[in-house]
């Protein structure tokens, strides 16, 4: 009994070791959140965005300079030393210190007023822009976790494959042995077994590169992300109906409202052109002090204040065709804004309806894999018992085993492709933010 108890303990030891390992990892692991985070703060793509807006919305606020006031002060000092042949100018030195302060507000300028208003529309712009950004960078930050975890499910099905061939092999080696089975089984089998360490290292190197790309993407090294918890449950589409996720799209996809606001800023810059026939009228006035230490004609100093203020006018009258070219400059790029939005509300509409079904195909496919998976293990138990009893030989067992094994890596990848798939369909219909990350997160292993 004692000898038993000790067997029975040292048997254990190589599980809780394992045990102990996988729950040491899942503390170090990483949730997407805080993948999401580090990536907000590390993604080369994502900062550029960012810093495009920025330099968007600087430079929209630099138009409304048009319609505030300019004041400017100017300063200057002079020396003079005059030389004459007549003795009542000559060796005259004098000098005069002048300063001006100016200032100009515009009354009138229609062309100011429409430019002030496309610099407000390009702060909207930096705003769509940056959205946009955000978007894209959630979606490749899921899309390369869950590629992680695809290839770390089916590296360890791949292990799982190869151990299980081992054991045939070797099984199939003692019966050859023994000669309850042919030399075909033992052949069988050990080919089985080398396709397997080829495969296996096929799949380990692709989840080297999958664990490089996300580590790149959020500027970490050796990122280990947190496994979906069993067991797992899919959430079903929030509107079973494309076209509403195709109008929401229409209203709320930042690419589209980009193009709205560019046709917006067409019209305006036409409306600008067009202002090119019409006056100016600004307010001026300027305040001069001037000190000078004498003059060519006087030996006494003297200063002068000199204050005005005035209005400015001006009427084009003929320009040499250019104001009228302008004008049909800026309607055919009218109509081209135009063409550029109704070709953006198309786009994104074939790509949310090419989201949509394929989201709703994923959720029908991972039903259909979980049934196979029930199938195919109920088919491997049928064929190992059929080998025990001499009915099913050692290649039947190793092809229920591949293939149950190729269902569950299948059926991973559906999943993890099903909630990929529903971020990129909330991105295609623009509703997309970082709060969608959180139900994901949840899912997994804590």
């Amino acid at each position: 009994m004692i000898r038993q108890s000790h067997s029975r303990r040292m048997s254990l030891l190589p599980l809780l070791v394992a045990m102990g390992a996988g729950f040491a990892g899942t503390a170090q692991a990483q949730s997407l959140v805080e993948l999401f985070n580090a990536a907000k703060s590390y993604d080369a793509t994502y900062q550029s965005a960012k810093s495009q807006a920025d330099a968007t919305l600087a430079r929209g606020e630099q138009a409304r300079a048009g319609v505030l006031p300019t004041v400017g002060l100017g300063a200057g000092v002079n020396q003079t030393s005059q030389d004459s042949s007549l003795s009542s100018l000559n060796g005259k030195n004098f000098g005069s210190q002048s300063a001006t302060l100016s200032a100009s507000q515009p009354l009138y300028r229609p062309g100011n007023w429409a430019s002030y208003a496309q610099g407000k529309k390009s702060a909207e712009v930096a705003q769509y822009q940056l959205l946009a950004a955000e978007q894209d960078l959630i979606v490749r930050i899921s899309q390369a976790y869950f590629d992680v975890l695809a290839a770390a499910d089916s590296l360890t099905f791949v292990r799982s494959q190869k151990a299980a061939v081992a054991e045939q092999l070797a099984s199939a080696k003692r019966n050859f042995e023994v000669g309850t089975s042919t030399i075909v089984d033992t052949r069988d089998a050990q080919a089985r077994y080398d396709l397997t360490v080829a495969q296996e290292l096929a799949a380990d190197n692709d989840l080297r590169v999958k664990s490089l790309a996300l580590d790149q993407l959020v500027g970490k090294n050796a990122t280990t992300p947190k496994p979906l918890r069993a067991p797992v449950v899919l959430g079903e589409m929030q509107a079973a109906d494309v076209d509403q996720w195709v109008q929401q799209s229409e209203t709320l996809n930042p690419v589209i409202k980009q193009a709205e606001i560019a046709l917006e800023v067409a019209k305006l810059e036409t409306e600008k052109a067009q202002d090119g026939h019409k006056p100016t009228l600004d307010l001026t006035g300027s305040y001069s002090v001037a000190n000078n230490n004498g003059s060519s004609q006087l030996t006494n100093s003297y200063s002068t204040n000199v204050a005005s203020v005035g209005l400015s006018f001006n009427l084009p009258l003929f320009a040499g065709y250019a104001i009228q070219n302008r004008v049909k400059e800026t309607l055919a790029l009218e109509d081209k804004a135009r063409s550029d939005l109704d070709a953006a509300k198309r786009s994104v509409a074939q790509g949310t309806r090419t989201a949509f079904f394929g989201l709703q195909s994923g959720l029908s496919q991972v039903k259909a894999y979980e049934a196979a998976e029930a199938s195919t293990q109920s088919a491997l138990d049928a064929n190992k018992l059929g080998y025990q009893v001499g009915v099913k030989i050692n290649i039947d067992v190793l092809n229920a085993q591949s293939q149950l094994y190729s269902t569950k890596a299948t059926l991973a990848k559906a999943r993890y492709d099903v909630l990929v798939g529903g971020l990129k369909l909330r991105q295609a219909s623009g509703v997309l933010n970082d709060a969608d990350l959180q139900p994901i997160n949840a899912q997994l292993v804590p």
